[in-house]
């Protein structure tokens, strides 16, 4: 099967009953969730089955999601980009005894960044035949289709939030924590999928050391690849009562470790999860459309979501992304 589409929609484009729908309705997207073909219960049962799959397979996105680290964007169907303002800092304040010794008069520096706001969509279609034996012989909807479309949507989800998107081009690129060009990056010592637990315990100390560096304090969360969070489960050394996963978690600025099948190799990476490092583009979660074709005979469907992720840094480009490989 082939994997999500990420896709641009234009506010001047397209065309068909799909495209009419949204524009007639000022891109809300409950216009294209009629029960005109699909009934109020057939709409919750895929409903349910698309969420079901969204919650099991969303990793980065839920921490995001969980840490508040949203930003919710009104009618977003209708938008293609968004800007914000990054600063730079001030100098630190004056210490004195009288309180009217003049201070160097400060100012800050301000910058606009902006990204583009992508679709992640994965489209399936289903026969009214179908449809209408689901409904004389009492079955349920097989709901087989929207949830591997749904995990497609929510894999590219996550892989947009690890790996970045340039749908655009690479003019107008999604950084990602593997692409951000302010992200601090290393070496580790050794794969940590086969190294010891003081190895790994050097090279995390040596990631929280590099985020200090440019004034990010924590919590961290790391992600790890799955082989090496699986590997971080055994014993921090020989005989020892803990395991490495226990003993990096001793770290006071590690708030959590991750596995997540978005990184493989040598990659680690280390969030501080804070809204001036990045947060969470919320247009609308993974959401199943239909409309028809074929005089009604064909009915499409179309899982889509809009959540890309916003990498920040200061004005300066520090960054409380440490990525190590």
């Amino acid at each position: 099967m082939t994997p999500a589409k990420i896709e641009v929609l234009n506010a001047g484009g397209g065309g068909g009953d799909f495209a009419m729908r949204l524009l007639e309705s000022g891109f809300n997207i409950q216009s294209l969730r009629t029960q005109a073909t699909l009934r109020r219960e057939e709409w919750l049962h895929y409903d349910t089955a698309i969420t079901e799959v969204a919650r099991e397979r969303l990793v980065g996105i839920s921490d995001l999601v969980a840490a508040g680290l949203t930003y919710n964007l009104p009618n977003a169907l209708g938008k293609t980009s968004i800007e914000w303002e990054k600063s730079s800092d001030m100098d630190d304040a004056l210490v004195s005894m009288d309180g009217v010794t003049q201070g160097r008069n400060d100012r800050m520096d301000f910058g606009i960044d902006s990204m583009p706001i992508p679709l992640v969509t994965k489209d399936f279609q289903l026969n009214i035949r179908a449809l209408a034996a689901s409904r004389t012989t009492g079955m349920p909807l097989d709901t087989m289709q929207a949830e591997r479309a749904t995990r497609k949507v929510v894999e590219g989800l996550e892989s947009m939030l690890f790996s970045g998107s340039t749908i655009l081009g690479s003019n107008a690129p999604i950084y990602g924590y593997t692409t951000a060009t302010t992200r601090n990056t290393g070496s580790v010592t050794a794969s940590w999928a086969t190294t010891t637990g003081e190895n790994i315990l050097i090279d995390v100390l040596a990631m929280v050391a590099a985020a200090n560096a440019d004034h990010m304090y924590g919590p961290f969360k790391l992600y790890v690849p799955i082989a090496v969070h699986t590997h971080m489960s055994g014993d921090f050394k020989a005989a020892s009562d803990k395991s490495i996963l226990s003993r990096i978690m001793e770290v006071p600025s590690i708030s959590g470790i991750t596995a997540t099948e978005q990184l493989s190799g040598t990659n680690i990476i280390m969030v501080q999860m804070t809204r001036d490092v990045v947060d969470l583009i919320n247009g609308f979660q993974p959401t199943m459309v239909q409309w028809e074709s074929q005089g009604g005979m064909i009915q499409h469907f179309k899982v889509m979501a809009i959540m890309p992720p916003r990498i920040k840094s200061d004005h300066s480009g520090q960054s409380g992304i440490v990525h190590y490989s």
